[in-house]
C-alpha cells in the first residue's frame, strides 16, 4: 500500500512537472524563468532521489545560456547549492560532464557578478567533484587574478590557491608553520614567472589577501628566502625580483587595505 501512494504521489508530481515547469522556465518573463530555476534546486536538494537525476539536471544545463543575468546567476547558485556536498555532487557526474564546457565559458560572463559565482561553483567542483576540472580548465580561470573587479579577481584568488598554491597540498613536506610558508612563496613565484600573464604583482597579492592574507604577511619568511645563499635553498635572479616585489606589495596592501589602482567593487546585476 505505501508503494502505491508513493507511485501515486510521483505520478502527481511528475503530471505538475510536465503541465507547469516544462512551459514556465522558458517563460518570457525573467522572474518567472528564475523561480523556476530556484524551485527546481529546492526539489533536488529536498528529494534527491526523485529529483536529482540527468532528466530534471539538464534543464539548469539548458537554462545556464538564459539571456537575463539573473536567470543564469540563479542558475549558477543551484549548482552551488549541489556541487558544495559530495554526496550530492557524486550524482552529477553526466552533467559535470556535459556542461562542464559551458560552465567553465562563464567566467568571462559580461555581468561580473554572473562570473564572480561561476568561479565561486568551479571551486567547490574543484573541492567535491575529484578530476572533474582539466588543467586547461582551470588555466582558463587563472588570469581572472589580474581583472579590475576585486570581486571577481578574490574569486578566482582562492581558485588559484586551492588548486596550485596551497602547501598543504604538497603532501608529507614541511609540516611546519614557517616550511609551508616557504613552499607557499616557492609555488607563487613558480606560478607567476611561469603563466607570463601579467606584470603587476600588486594585483596577484590583492587576488589573494583574502584567502592568504597571514602567509603573504610573512615577512620573516620571505627575507629568510632573499638571504639564502646556498645552490640548493637560494633563489634565482628573476626569483629574487619578483620576491621583492611580492614584500613591497604585501607590505603596501597591509598599511593602506586598499586595493592597487585600477581595480575596484563590481558592477551590480540590474533587477536583482
Amino acid at each position: 500500500q505505501l508503494q502505491e501512494q508513493q507511485e501515486e504521489i510521483e505520478n502527481m508530481t511528475n503530471a505538475i512537472f510536465k503541465g507547469v515547469f516544462v512551459h514556465r522556465y522558458r517563460d518570457v518573463v525573467p522572474e518567472i524563468r528564475a523561480i523556476c530555476m530556484e524551485e527546481l534546486g529546492t526539489w533536488m536538494r529536498s528529494y534527491k532521489a526523485s529529483f536529482l537525476t540527468d532528466g530534471y539536471l539538464k534543464y539548469i544545463g539548458w537554462t545556464l545560456h538564459d539571456k537575463q543575468p539573473e536567470v543564469r546567476l540563479q542558475c549558477v547558485k543551484v549548482l552551488q547549492g549541489l556541487y558544495c556536498h559530495r554526496d550530492t555532487a557524486a550524482h552529477m557526474e553526466l552533467f559535470t560532464s556535459r556542461f562542464k564546457t559551458r560552465m567553465v565559458s562563464m567566467v568571462l560572463d559580461k555581468e561580473t557578478d554572473v562570473a564572480v559565482e561561476v568561479v565561486k561553483l568551479l571551486t567547490l567542483m574543484l573541492e567535491n567533484v575529484e578530476e572533474a576540472l582539466t588543467e586547461e580548465d582551470c588555466q582558463s580561470v587563472y588570469p581572472v587574478v589580474y581583472v579590475s573587479s576585486r570581486a571577481l579577481a578574490s574569486a578566482a584568488g582562492l581558485f588559484l590557491y586551492r588548486r596550485l598554491l596551497d602547501p598543504q597540498r604538497e603532501v608529507g613536506r614541511e609540516p611546519s608553520h614557517e616550511g609551508q610558508n616557504r613552499t607557499f612563496f616557492r609555488l607563487l613565484l613558480a606560478f607567476f614567472i611561469e603563466s607570463e600573464l601579467h606584470e603587476h604583482v600588486a594585483y596577484l597579492v590583492d587576488s589573494l589577501w583574502d584567502c592568504a592574507g597571514p602567509r603573504l604577511r610573512d615577512w620573516e619568511t620571505i627575507s629568510t628566502l632573499l638571504l639564502e645563499e646556498s645552490p640548493a635553498e637560494g633563489l634565482g635572479d628573476k626569483q629574487e625580483k619578483v620576491l621583492v616585489e611580492i614584500l613591497a606589495a604585501s607590505v603596501v596592501q597591509a598599511a593602506e587595505g586598499q586595493p592597487p589602482v585600477g581595480r575596484g567593487p563590481a558592477k551590480k546585476v540590474t533587477g536583482l
